[in-house]
């Protein structure tokens, strides 16, 4: 499965969860809900963000983008379950509640996935990450280009196999009157004959 689906799925399910529970807990303590209130929202956004930090801590590629689908995906579902949770645990609620469930509290639901999600995934990508040292890239850009070329001279060989002397070459410019030619091996003298 892709990666959104899973996180959008699962961020859906422990939304429609956790409403569904906040609607029960309700019916049993109409008037005290906001300690209950806070622990969900803070349980549900804390969810979120460790997510996407091990997401981000993993190095997961893609990862923004799968968890800003989650989210619009985990906002509509978690109010489509949210609606059936409530009509079969709590008070038989009709689909006439799927409208309200569908616009603001898939809004609202969404918000609370996205925003942590970002915030984790910011965090996630710099815990435990040192900056690399400039060895190390000069080790990784190493390994993976060609190597750097020599910067002595090489050696000349001749065609019988004996070395001859590097010669320095002379840079030809465009105002020269005519470039001297360099002998070649052929035309120079050998050991054993006069100088002209």
């Amino acid at each position: 499965m892709s990666a959104w689906v899973i996180r959008g799925l699962g961020m859906a399910v422990l939304h429609g969860v956790a409403l569904t529970l906040l609607a029960k807990y309700a019916v049993y303590h109409p008037t005290d809900q906001t300690l209950m209130v806070s622990l969900t929202l803070a349980a549900l956004v804390g969810a979120a963000a460790l997510w996407s930090a091990l997401d981000a801590w993993r190095d997961v590629p893609d990862r923004g983008r799968a968890w800003f689908i989650a989210a619009l995906v985990a906002g509509v579902v978690s109010g489509i379950l949210y609606v059936i949770g409530r009509a079969v645990f709590v008070d038989q609620t009709g689909v006439s509640e799927l409208g309200g469930a569908l616009t603001g509290g898939a809004a609202f639901s969404a918000l609370l996935v996205l925003v942590p999600a970002g915030l984790g995934l910011f965090v996630g990508g710099r815990i435990g990450r040192t900056r690399p040292s400039e060895e190390d890239d000069a080790e990784r850009e190493g390994s993976s280009a060609s190597p750097a070329p020599s910067p002595r001279p090489r050696r000349r060989v001749r065609v019988d196999g004996s070395e001859a002397s590097p010669q320095p070459r002379r840079r030809v410019r465009a105002d020269d009157p005519e470039p001297s030619p360099r002998p070649s091996p052929r035309m120079r003298p050998r050991s054993g004959e006069p100088r002209t």
